[in-house]
Order: structure tokens, then C-alpha cells, then sequence
């Protein structure tokens, strides 16, 4: 054995034994935080903001968080169409079993308007084998007139979800949205007709059917 294959063979040995991710492995990246290493003392907002609990179970402060995200909220890019998401639905999705009041997280202007929003709800994520209690984050909203002072980055200095190609992307993720409504959608322009697809075809293929195929006690 030459030089260069004892260096190799060393190389080899060292990338082994190192504490990295070995390619075959499922785990990690980060271990998850212990409760008394997670920071005590919110992120420091400039003034006049300040961080303010949304109890979505007052109708006012419900009435406020609807207007923000109906006015703020994910649109596309001509800025014509926006998500318009309920009072009810708003509070049913962000209400259920084992949310906490303080997850849902705004930000006010001299304790008056409500100006951001972000929330978590309980959550329990399989990977691969393991069952993991986590939250799902969700209605990341900044009104627009501050989205150039980084208060998204306070609400969640994290990952989140962005509507902007970026390059060499470490990992990716697909999903799917169901139309229930394909000829509103198309008559508006929200969507188009697909190649070699006719209107008729499209409202065929997404509608949805009568009875459901899955019973409440195959979910639980």
C-alpha cells in the first residue's frame, strides 16, 4: 500500500468516526432544546411596538386579527387575490384541542392596532419511526407598511414558508391543493384549464364524493 491509499484510508477512517450525518442515517440535524435552555425574555421590538397575547375568544380581538390577514395576508403576485379566511374558521383552526392562549402571538402599535400575528397549534409529527410532540406554526402576518423592519424574523427566527425561488435549496417539500370550486376559480382567473383539459373534464375530476371514504374510527 502506497502513501496515497494509507492517506485515504485515514481520511476515510477520520469522516467515519466524525459526529456528521453519515448519508444512510435518518436523525437530527439539531437535538431538540431543553425546556430551561429555551430564551426567558421575548425579542426586543423597536419603538413603539410591543408584543400583545390575541384572545381569539374576544370577538373585538378576533374582528381585529380577521382584518389583518384579510388585508395583509398571503395574495399573488398582481395583487389581486388574497386568502379571505372567516371568523369562525379562524377560531376553529386555531383553537383546538391543547392550543394555549399565548401561542397565539401579535404584535401592536402603543398597545392600539394590531399590526402582526403568528400562531402555533399542537402537533404530533411522525418521522420515520418516531412520534414527536411539536407545534405547526401558521398566519404569519405583517401588515405591509412594516415588512421592511424585520418583524418577521422576531415573530419566528426560523424557517418558514416564502413565495420566492432561491438558489441551491437544501431540501424541498411538494404538496397539493384540491380545487372545490374550479369553475369560480377559472372564471376569475385564479386558475387556468390544464393541457388538453376542458372545463366540463376539470369540474369532473375535482368533485368531490357523496359519501366519505374514511369513518371517524379508521382516523383515530
Amino acid at each position: 500500500m502506497d502513501n496515497n491509499d494509507e492517506a485515504k484510508n485515514r481520511k476515510t477512517s477520520i469522516l467515519a468516526n466524525s459526529t456528521r450525518i453519515k448519508v444512510e442515517e435518518n436523525t437530527f440535524i439539531e437535538a431538540p432544546l431543553e425546556v430551561e435552555k429555551i430564551r426567558k425574555e421575548p425579542y426586543s421590538l423597536p419603538e413603539p411596538f410591543s408584543w400583545s397575547e390575541v384572545d381569539l375568544l374576544s370577538n373585538d380581538q378576533l374582528d381585529e386579527l380577521y382584518t389583518l390577514l384579510n388585508e395583509n395576508y398571503v395574495e399573488d403576485d398582481e395583487n389581486m387575490f388574497r386568502f379571505d379566511y372567516g371568523r369562525d374558521f379562524l377560531k376553529w383552526a386555531l383553537t383546538p384541542s391543547g392550543w394555549k392562549n399565548y401561542w397565539h402571538c401579535g404584535v401592536r402599535a402603543a398597545g392600539s392596532k394590531l399590526l402582526a400575528f403568528i400562531a402555533a397549534i399542537p402537533a404530533l409529527i411522525r418521522i420515520y419511526d418516531k412520534t414527536i410532540q411539536m407545534v405547526e406554526i401558521n398566519f404569519l402576518c405583517v401588515h405591509k407598511k412594516l415588512r421592511s423592519k424585520k418583524v418577521g424574523t422576531c415573530l419566528n427566527p426560523g424557517n418558514h414558508a416564502k413565495r420566492i425561488i432561491i438558489p441551491k435549496p437544501v431540501g424541498s417539500c411538494r404538496y397539493w391543493h384540491r380545487s372545490l370550486n374550479p369553475k369560480k376559480l377559472i372564471e376569475t382567473k385564479f386558475s387556468h384549464l390544464g393541457k388538453n383539459m376542458t372545463l366540463h373534464r376539470t369540474i369532473k375530476l375535482y368533485r368531490l364524493p357523496e359519501n366519505t371514504h374514511l369513518s371517524a374510527q379508521t382516523l383515530s
